[in-house]
């Protein structure tokens, strides 16, 4: 997949490590854990003064909105996104918005969402490559059995981030 072209980067400090934030002047395109190594973004410095602000608007208010879900007083994230990936991924991660804070579903719920019943483990590859982890919970999507599969930034930062929203 070519990379999404962004104006700029923000490392934000977080309950479970280090958050990488990017945007582009249309949303926020990434938050990705420290230890995710996806080559999905690349810096382009042809971006106006004016885009550059756009971008970095976009990044404020997810630090803010993040923030807000770390402490308990953000449920659901209001920040545009500029996703980047197949009609097929985006449709996909659009589906995780779906799930509401402090529940969980499967990737069989989910391929029923997106209109593919017998896609689960493509629903699976999709929400691996889910470019804002947390904004769009994929931490949310468990296994059939209710059992914890795999997640990009380890399965011990989904454990955290079920746990953290358990909590009301």
């Amino acid at each position: 997949m070519k990379p999404a072209v962004v104006a700029v980067f923000r490392s934000i400090a977080s309950p479970v490590g280090a958050l990488r934030l990017s945007a582009s002047p249309r949303g926020l395109t990434g938050v990705q854990f420290e230890n995710d190594t996806l080559e999905r973004f690349v810096v382009a410095n042809s971006f106006s003064a004016k885009e550059r602000e756009q971008a970095d608007r976009f990044l404020e208010i997810a630090e803010v909105q993040l923030g807000e879900y770390f402490t308990r007083q953000r449920t659901v994230f209001a920040v545009k996104l500029d996703l980047l990936g197949t009609p097929f991924q985006i449709e996909v991660w659009n589906s995780l918005a779906r799930i509401p804070y402090g529940v969980t579903t499967s990737y069989g719920q989910q391929a029923k969402w997106v209109g593919r019943p017998a896609a689960v483990r493509a629903v699976g590859g999709a929400n691996g490559r889910n470019p804002v982890a947390i904004v769009l919970p994929c931490h949310r999507v468990v296994g059939a059995n209710g059992s914890l599969t795999g997640f990009g930034g380890g399965l011990e930062r989904k454990i955290w981030l079920l746990e953290h929203e358990k909590w009301k």
